[in-house]
């Protein structure tokens, strides 16, 4: 492609820079970062990818550090001195600098749903009547874990959207006081909703609820800040916008919410210190086995083994979006979904996206999506989320404005 721009493209560079830098004047350094995307010497990428709310691809800088990981374990002899693949400290503090919590709040867990459900159990909600707010744009499987619980004298409520908004009066009406927990997405996997979640917080909180966020389509994507929304708890796997893999994700725990959960799982990884009572030169005891639990977030949270590939590939990935800036992300891809929202609706493709929302996602209703779309989108070799009645588009900063025209062109095309 040439890197050559024309005077009208200049003009029209021009043009959109208050959507790039709105209100705010940025650094140097944000400039420079901003200015080294579209970043596809990162990636080894085929065709036109704009479906990363799927699975973002991984970066080659973390399939090295894969590489570098499996040459431990095949004790190749090889392997750079001094490399140890299980330390996994850094990474919990990186990833806390990403959400701006402390590395004691956070756990690994192996995946989102795991991290939900860890919070409902400690909770103590399956079997209560306890009551759960949540809503229609929350993730498929944690509806479905809070209907299976419904089932069993749960009281949940699931707020309905309205023009394509969870309204705060909705969840106002909805939040009685005796709520015990509000869960929700924090971008909608379906439509990109973007909740705001201090302001849901705060609702909670007055009225004795906690709050639950589950942020796998937000962390990596939009900033983050748990201190300043204080949310209670949030979850998140590693393969969407944090460029991990499979197998491993990071539990949040406010440490001021933290005394709500009773511990409901129990493994070795929770053990502070123990001593054997039973072989030669032990100390001598009643007890054969004596132990005590750690007290912290991964202490509650933590029970055995890791998918130690995938947090070898968040070695570089989080590296690089605390380096480049997930606010730096989210102003470049901007524009992308603003041209989206801007040229593909009319009678046949209805925006479900509200346009004031800065989210990775942008929807569509369209009838038939799968069938009618699929043979146009593969032949073009463009990959989004297509299902029945429904598109959803997610660029990153490996895309450029050439790959969102190319799919609009596509799209338009199709009789």
């Amino acid at each position: 492609m040439n890197n050559r721009i024309t005077r009208k493209e200049f003009v029209n560079l021009l043009a959109v820079m208050p959507l790039l830098f709105p209100k705010s004047k940025l650094s140097k350094m944000e400039i420079q970062n901003i200015d080294a995307f579209p970043a596809k010497e990162e990636f080894e990428i085929k065709g036109t990818y704009l479906n990363a709310a799927y699975t973002h691809p991984m970066s080659r800088g973390s399939a090295n550090q894969i590489k570098t990981f499996l040459n431990e374990r095949l004790m190749n002899g090889k392997n750079p001195v001094g490399y140890d693949a299980f330390e996994r400290d850094s990474e919990i503090e990186k990833f806390a600098r990403l959400i701006n919590a402390e590395p004691d709040e956070i756990a690994w867990i192996p995946s989102t749903m795991f991290g939900e459900n860890f919070i409902v159990e400690g909770l103590s909600l399956p079997g209560s009547k306890q009551r759960v707010v949540t809503d229609a744009f929350h993730f498929n499987g944690s509806l479905h874990l809070y209907n299976q619980l419904q089932k069993q004298g749960l009281d949940v409520f699931i707020v309905k959207p309205e023009n394509n908004h969870i309204d705060m009066n909705d969840l106002d009406s909805a939040i009685k006081p005796g709520t015990r927990l509000v869960s929700i997405s924090l971008v909608s996997a379906t439509t990109g909703f973007l909740h705001d979640l201090k302001k849901v917080c705060e609702l909670a909180h007055s009225r004795g609820a906690l709050v639950y966020a589950d942020i796998i389509q937000a962390a990596g994507a939009i900033p983050i800040d748990v201190k300043v929304s204080d949310v209670d708890f949030c979850a998140c796997s590693t393969y969407k916008w944090l460029m991990g893999d499979f197998g491993i994700g990071f539990l949040y725990v406010n440490k001021q919410a933290l005394h709500h959960l009773k511990r409901t799982v129990i493994g070795y990884r929770q053990i502070l210190n123990s001593e054997n009572h039973f072989l030669p030169f032990d100390s001598i005891s009643e007890k054969l086995f004596d132990s005590e639990s750690k007290e912290d977030v991964p202490g509650h949270f933590e029970v055995g083994t890791f998918a130690n590939t995938g947090i070898s590939a968040l070695r570089y990935s989080l590296d690089y979006l605390n380096r480049v800036g997930v606010v730096n992300i989210q102003k470049y891809r901007r524009p992308m979904i603003d041209r989206l929202k801007q040229q593909l609706p009319d009678d046949r493709f209805i925006l479900l996206t509200p346009i004031n929302t800065d989210s990775p996602i942008v929807s569509f209703a369209f009838k038939d999506a799968e069938k009618v779309l699929k043979p146009h989108l593969e032949g073009s070799g463009i990959s989004i989320s297509l299902y029945d009645h429904m598109i959803r588009i997610s660029p990153s900063f490996y895309n450029d404005m050439d790959d969102i025209d190319k799919l609009i062109h596509v799209l338009r095309s199709v009789s």
